[in-house]
């Protein structure tokens, strides 16, 4: 009878946050006047040319919140007021919002930009949400504060379609959720949290999906991409709860998590670089684009990020199911993730497929970090 309850509760703040995600979205959708309208001035760069929207960052920040709030209610002998982690979550993921927003309302400095991401790492750091890998803490310390500032500029790259980031952090979720239900750690804030964030994608997909009637914004890649680092972390990077780890798993299981946005944001540093233009430089160069300009839809690229979301979550859960870890392992799954980046990467040498290049259009795009 208490199980049920529990499946019960749990199923109520999925459903909750699914259904309060959708009707967020639709109530900002239908009183938007100009507040988060994207490309209203030339220089902002999207894959659609129309001016819609970009509230679905604020919808994620809210749900959030209410997530963080109902779970005391839910469960109150787990709850801890005191968890410095989460504590830095929250804050951390509140200050990716806030500058997201800023950027979105007022077209903020790369460089101010790039500072509050620094922060957002530190804090996350300075709370102990820091990546386990080595004896030195300077070397985790490092290791975390890359991966928090590269994932977020990671996802607002990848934020360059419709429907795209939502379905690969979506995934993302799925492939911590996999952790969890593997390690049996259900009662936890963490779970909840995780549970809550893929309910809020899910309502929002439906208004992101092509052709979308709003976007996140920078104010929704902003925030996902600190709280899918600080989560990532957790149940990734640090997941400790099985005796047999090793180094090179925590390597891996991330990168299956991740395998899309890492795999665009490798394509795109390359190409970028070897046309010695700057990274951050704007542009329809995105692994993405180049599938569309191959001659699939839209909606195809959409379900193709989802399929390799649907094979990665499947490797995921091999990955964690194997006792014996050894070099071998780490082989095999590292030529899948590189069999993937190798195929997106592909995608964006046209003259393999017979296909032009497409035109160059990298003359003073604005910063993707901006």
């Amino acid at each position: 009878m208490q199980g049920e309850f529990f499946i019960l509760k749990i199923a109520f703040l999925f459903l909750g946050s699914l259904l309060f995600s959708f009707l967020i979205n639709r109530i900002f959708l239908k009183f938007s006047k100009n507040l988060g309208i994207r490309n209203i001035d030339e220089k902002a760069i999207r894959w659609s040319s129309q001016s819609k929207p970009a509230f679905g960052g604020i919808s994620f920040f809210i749900v959030f919140l209410l997530v963080l709030s109902q779970y005391q209610i839910f469960f109150p002998k787990q709850y801890n007021p005191i968890d410095l982690r989460l504590i830095g979550i929250l804050v951390a993921s509140s200050l990716g919002f806030l500058v997201g927003l800023t950027d979105d309302a007022f077209n903020t400095n790369p460089l101010l930009k790039s500072i509050a991401q620094a922060l957002c790492a530190i804090i996350l750091i300075a709370t102990g949400n820091e990546i386990c890998l080595f004896e030195s803490e300077w070397l985790n310390y490092s290791i975390t504060f890359i991966w928090v500032v590269g994932l977020m500029n990671s996802v607002n790259m990848l934020d360059n379609m419709d429907g795209i980031t939502t379905i690969a952090s979506i995934f993302a979720l799925i492939g911590m959720l996999t952790v969890i239900l593997f390690n049996k750690t259900f009662e936890s804030s963490y779970f909840v949290l995780v549970l809550g964030l893929i309910g809020a994608l899910m309502g929002f997909l439906f208004f992101n999906w092509h052709p979308s009637k709003m976007y996140m914004g920078d104010t929704g890649s902003q925030f996902l991409g600190v709280i899918l680092a600080a989560l990532s972390i957790k149940f990734l990077w640090n997941q400790s709860a099985m005796e047999y780890d090793v180094t090179s798993r925590q390597f891996i299981l991330p990168i299956l998590a991740f395998i899309v946005p890492l795999s665009d944001t490798a394509s795109v540093v390359i190409n970028r670089i070897s046309k010695r233009r700057s990274p951050f430089v704007g542009g329809k160069d995105h692994t993405t684009h180049h599938l569309s300009y191959l001659g699939l839809s839209d909606q195809s690229v959409a379900l193709l990020v989802a399929g390799l979301g649907v094979c990665s979550t499947v490797m995921l859960l091999i990955a964690l199911s194997i006792k014996n870890w050894t070099h071998m392992f780490t082989i095999l799954f590292g030529v899948y993730a590189l069999a993937v980046f190798v195929s997106l990467y592909l995608t964006t040498k046209p003259q393999l497929f017979g296909k032009e290049p497409m035109r160059n259009e990298e003359a003073k795009q604005p910063s993707e970090i901006n």
